[in-house]
């Protein structure tokens, strides 16, 4: 018996999760969302009947004895699987594949509208809605919509500040699990992303992106004032500010106003005295990394006339 046929039985059909308020009911072992409480009693039951192996330590249910057992790992804390790249251990072959992927370089599935690879199925998946630009799950505090109902539960943890996943090494905490696990590679120094021009690691796909831009020139990003371009949409943003009079960053001491908050750390540090950049060859130090960076000129001439 479908989920479908039980929810026909009742005269009303089975919904398609949405944000709405009036969706008020749901199962969160799958995340379907009801209409009525009367629906999702029904729906229950199918569950049992389809479902009838279930976990005795958190209640989710499964059609086979042999996933369940699979599921159970994560209780147990039995890592089955070890990469022999990165030592990372994982529950199941399945994310052992994928994660291997990450080092391979491998990208087997294919968008057939761009053409971009990805490593796993639900990531071109998750990818495929930039190009239908379908985004049915959308934020009541600020309108912002997405593509998927826990994308938007991730996001709405910036309004209510709840940070759920936290490190066991430093304590800090974060709005995803994602968030936490790329976090959790400062702690473990894993840099799993290398760069083939010249073999600099980076913790995060995004950054070996950025840092590509150096050996292939690429600047996507320009000014629409001036055309200076940039490789970083960041950099673009403070460059900005170059042709606006606006300094939103404000030195408590002398009230001295700057258009970056980098530039204001900087500054602050006349205050402070701190001096964080030092030379390796003489020990003196500077308040900026250029300052150090002009310094070391000093060393270069003088190894010219010796």
């Amino acid at each position: 018996m479908s989920k479908r046929a039980a929810t026909r039985s009742t005269g009303s059909d089975h919904q398609e999760p949405s944000t709405t308020k009036e969706s008020r009911y749901h199962h969160y072992d799958q995340g379907d969302v009801f209409s009525s409480a009367s629906n999702i009693e029904i729906h229950q039951k199918v569950c049992i009947q389809e479902k009838p192996y279930c976990c005795d330590q958190c209640g989710k249910r499964y059609a086979q004895n042999s996933a369940l057992k699979k599921h159970q790992l994560i209780h147990t804390g039995e890592n089955r699987y070890r990469c022999n790249q990165c030592g990372k251990s994982l529950f199941f072959i399945g994310n052992f594949k994928a994660h291997q992927r990450v080092h391979t370089g491998e990208k087997p599935y294919q968008c057939v509208e761009c053409g971009k690879g990805f490593t796993q199925n639900s990531y071109l998946r998750q990818h495929q809605y930039v190009h239908t630009k379908v985004k049915p799950y959308q934020c009541d505090e600020c309108g912002k919509s997405f593509a998927f109902n826990q994308t938007l539960k991730i996001h709405q943890r910036r309004h209510t500040g709840e940070k759920p996943y936290c490190c066991d090494q430093c304590g800090k905490t974060f709005t995803s699990n994602s968030n936490l696990f790329i976090h959790k590679r400062v702690h473990t120094r894993e840099k799993p992303y290398s760069c083939d021009q010249c073999g600099k690691s980076f913790a995060i796909s995004s950054n070996l992106k950025h840092h590509q831009r150096v050996h292939t020139g690429e600047k996507p990003y320009w000014c629409d004032v001036c055309g200076k371009c940039f490789s970083l949409n960041v950099n673009l943003m403070h460059h900005q500010r170059v042709h606006t009079p606006i300094k939103p960053y404000l030195c408590c001491q002398c009230i001295k106003s700057f258009a970056t908050r980098t530039h204001l750390k900087s500054h602050q540090r006349i205050h402070t005295g701190e001096k964080p950049y030092c030379c390796q060859q003489c020990g003196k130090s500077f308040t900026t990394g250029s300052g150090l960076y002009n310094h070391r000129r000093v060393h270069k001439e003088k190894k010219k006339f010796t």
